[in-house]
């Protein structure tokens, strides 16, 4: 799966969250969330979207680029 990383972090940002805590309600760590972001994860796991998805309160379909969307 490839997510929109322009998306997730414009999403964070709106909400006014840091990387900080989106780490703390994702649980996933802040590198790689910046990583995320900045689109240089190549594949991502389901899990680790839906983590990311849960945890900005989005569907996960939101934050995915549209060849990766179901």
């Amino acid at each position: 799966m490839k997510p929109n990383g322009r998306m997730i972090r414009g999403i964070r940002e709106g909400r006014k969250l840091s990387l900080r805590e989106l780490e703390a309600k994702s649980g996933l760590n802040r590198g790689y969330l910046s990583r995320l972001e900045r689109e240089q994860v190549r594949d991502v796991g389901s899990e680790q979207v839906r983590r990311v998805a849960d945890a900005l309160e989005v569907p996960e379909g939101l934050i995915l680029d549209e060849e990766t969307k179901p």
